[in-house]
């Protein structure tokens, strides 16, 4: 993206130039760092999210057995196919080129025109069938297994495991040419537009209906794939201890020409998004207590602050009585409230109280 004017927001326009600017305008913000070691590895053309899904090791287990059980079926399709028909080539060539006569030898002078066209039908339609189960079909199975490019699903698997947290990093795809090529900071028509369509395609991508309802395995669609070997670099610098698990919590990263790599602050974005970020946490709470079996713990959490904040007078004292209650409450379970809330949802526990 070259670097032009700067707008003030993700949407709107403003009067500094990227020319002159030390940092890009809010939400956007220069990616810190600490995050060096995995930036150096990403396509510079591509727009890329990164969050944790914190479902069960159990339930992953179960949704990626699906996918498998798919492609050994495909797999073994495949592999009766060529046992069945390789004989039936190998004989037509041999009638073809090699002049030698079997079962797939053809004379005209024996044949009616009605006749004809039939075995001529019925070798092309045998012809097309065996051409996209080659051209489209078997890639499949191989791109499941070894994914040339950017890493495959088993390769992903193989490295990390399963895990409680695991990190899950979505690459772009086509729709990301119409946001490079142009300065997504501009005030002229292409650089809003180019704003704009990367600014709603994060939004939905980013919602904490679609990361806390669906595991990470199944937020692929037509705008974002999965980059397998970004997700196994992400784990290994975290298991390294080069960067912590809290900085892939619901990261967006592109990159432009004046500023390098560049993370959209999704709650710095409006009240929106700071809805966003509070819907978020309390999925991420409600899946973190369903995993130790304490749902009902976290309903009867619901009901206290609901109760607590609809009485009025919600005074700074108040909010400290509620606040120790809350904790009472987790304790007499056999939770700890702050190091739980800090654990699950990764912020300061008091914002849960």
């Amino acid at each position: 993206m070259a670097p032009k004017k700067t707008s003030k927001g993700a949407r709107g326009g403003g009067s500094s130039s990227s020319g002159g600017a030390l940092e890009p305008p809010k939400p956007f913000r220069i990616a810190p760092d600490s995050l060096k070691p995995f930036t150096s590895s990403l396509s510079k053309k591509h727009v890329y999210i990164a969050h944790v899904d914190q479902k069960p090791a159990s339930f992953k287990r179960k949704i990626f057995s699906v996918p498998i059980l798919l492609n050994a079926v495909v797999f073994a399709l495949f592999l009766w196919r060529m046992w069945y028909i390789i004989p039936y080539y190998v004989a037509l060539l041999s009638s073809s080129f090699l002049g030698y006569e079997n079962s797939t030898t053809i004379r005209m002078a024996d044949l009616t025109y009605r006749q004809f066209f039939a075995v001529a039908g019925r070798r092309t339609l045998t012809f097309l069938f065996d051409f996209i189960l080659a051209v489209f079909v078997w890639p499949w199975p191989i791109e499941f297994v070894f994914g040339r490019k950017h890493g495959s699903p088993v390769l992903w698997r193989t490295a990390i495991g399963f895990r409680d947290k695991e990190i899950y990093v979505r690459r772009s795809r086509s729709w990301d040419t119409q946001v490079y090529g142009v300065d997504i900071f501009s005030e002229k028509p292409q650089g809003n537009e180019a704003r704009t369509i990367l600014w709603d395609m994060v939004r939905n991508a980013t919602s904490p209906m679609l990361l806390q309802e669906k595991t990470g395995y199944l937020t692929m669609n037509g705008d974002w794939d999965l980059d397998w070997k970004a997700m196994v670099k992400a784990t290994s610098l975290v298991d390294k201890k080069e960067i912590s698990l809290d900085a892939f919590r619901t990261l967006v990263l592109c990159h432009h020409d004046k500023f390098g790599w560049i993370a959209i602050d999704m709650n710095a974005s409006g009240e929106n998004a700071q809805e966003d970020e509070r819907r978020r946490q309390v999925f991420a709470f409600r899946d973190a207590l369903t995993a130790i079996g304490k749902e009902n713990l976290f309903y009867r959490w619901i009901e206290v602050i609901q109760f607590e904040t609809q009485q009025g007078g919600f005074t700074q004292e108040r909010q400290l009585e509620v606040a120790q209650k809350i904790r009472d409450l987790f304790k007499e379970n056999g939770v700890d409230f702050d190091a739980f809330w800090k654990e699950a949802v990764g912020s300061d526990p008091s914002v849960g109280i």
